[in-house]
């Protein structure tokens, strides 16, 4: 069986991506409440909760044939302080990093390393984060390539994020999960633009991995929403107004054509703060009726929870997003098992990673990269 250790695991998303056909060796993560949902969904056995550089190989069982990382967004996106990995939370990653090395330096480095962000990671810093990221990769034998995947492709969000797929030089690499060049589905401009201001030695490093189109997704975010949700209550009318009196007139104009539709209509809403033609900053309502939500955030990372707009003809009703309903949009099942604190439920399933995302990464990628039977690369090695 594959093995794997999960970093800035959070409720195990990764883990559950994986499947079964996977286990855990380790499981780390620094927040107690986070791990408090791990435990609950997949016990406490592999689980580690404290800082990552606190870890010593020691800690770390086996050898893994994947290390999976999904390290702190907060100062590689927009909506943080974009300090790069300069950063005191997205700088983790580095500690990270580190006990990487030391399992190299025991012969136990894992054949696959994947690290999901934000696509700001892309530019923080002017790109020097990325071209860091990658020359750390290399510089430790490893190939790599770039993948960006929007989640909205599989569950009805729109979550684009970074992948990062590095495997061991030595490892053969089956030219059916590769291509010669770019895949605009996969990697569009921003990752292009990225990729151009590599040093010429980090391309040679460099994979363009080949992933198939998806499936038509099943599911719209009206399926995932429900008239009785558990953990919050339908706002008043008058607090349905004020979230109206929040919107420019192009949103208000959205709203009139939802109603106009004559059907049930449910739209993601956020709250922002905008700056007017006067150069005064001002609170905003934002809303969209494309039957995908927003991309789920944590006030941790700088913005407002998502509310939903359900709009049937003349009848406007909003909420908070409910607690099921974003564990839905993460794509987790029905029976995985959120805190009873809205808080903490919310940012359990808003700070993860899109299950369904991780498990396609897994079956054409990862999985073939690991299969048995595959060739020693000796050019590579």
């Amino acid at each position: 069986m594959r093995s794997f250790y999960e970093f800035f695991a959070g409720g195990g998303m990764a883990r559950a991506g994986l499947g079964d056909g996977w286990r855990c060796l380790l499981a780390n993560d620094i927040d107690p409440k986070k791990g408090a949902g791990y435990a609950a969904n997949w016990g406490a056995e592999e689980l580690k909760i404290q800082s990552v550089g606190t870890l010593a190989p020691a800690d770390l069982p086996g050898r893994a044939d994947l290390a999976w990382a999904s390290f702190p967004c907060q100062d590689l996106s927009l909506a943080g302080d974009y300090a790069g990995l300069r950063g005191e939370r997205s700088g983790s990653f580095w500690l990270f990093w580190r006990l990487m090395k030391a399992l190299a330096d025991e012969r136990r480095a894992p054949t696959l390393i994947v690290l999901e962000n934000v696509c700001g990671a892309l530019t923080s810093r002017g790109g020097k984060d990325f071209s860091a990221i990658v020359a750390a990769l290399a510089d430790e034998g490893y190939r790599m390539g770039a993948l960006i995947i929007d989640a909205a492709s599989f569950v009805p969000q729109s979550r684009p994020r970074l992948f990062i797929v590095a495997v061991r030089k030595e490892r053969a690499i089956a030219e059916s999960i590769t291509r010669e060049d770019a895949d605009a589905r996969w990697h569009p401009a921003n990752l292009l633009a990225a990729y151009t201001e590599l040093p010429n030695k980090l391309k040679l490093a460099w994979v363009w991995w080949k992933l198939p189109a998806p499936l038509p997704r099943r599911a719209g975010f009206a399926d995932v929403i429900e008239d009785m949700p558990e953990g919050v209550e339908w706002h008043s009318p008058a607090q349905t107004q004020r979230l109206l009196t929040l919107m420019s007139p192009t949103n208000r104009e959205k709203v009139e054509q939802a109603r106009r539709t004559r059907r049930r209509m449910v739209g993601g809403l956020y709250k922002r703060t905008r700056t007017d033609a006067a150069g005064n900053r001002e609170q905003r309502a934002e809303v969209r009726f494309d039957d995908i939500a927003g991309c789920l955030r944590t006030p941790a990372g700088g913005s407002s929870r998502q509310s939903i707009l359900v709009v049937e003809g003349e009848k406007v009703r909003s909420r908070l997003l409910a607690p099921r309903e974003a564990a839905r949009l993460m794509g987790l099942p029905e029976s995985y098992k959120l805190p009873k604190n809205y808080n903490e439920a919310y940012h359990l399933a808003g700070d993860g990673v899109v299950v369904p995302v991780v498990r396609f990464l897994a079956a054409h990628i990862l999985e073939p990269l690991l299969a048995d039977g595959a060739q020693i690369d000796c050019e590579a090695a």
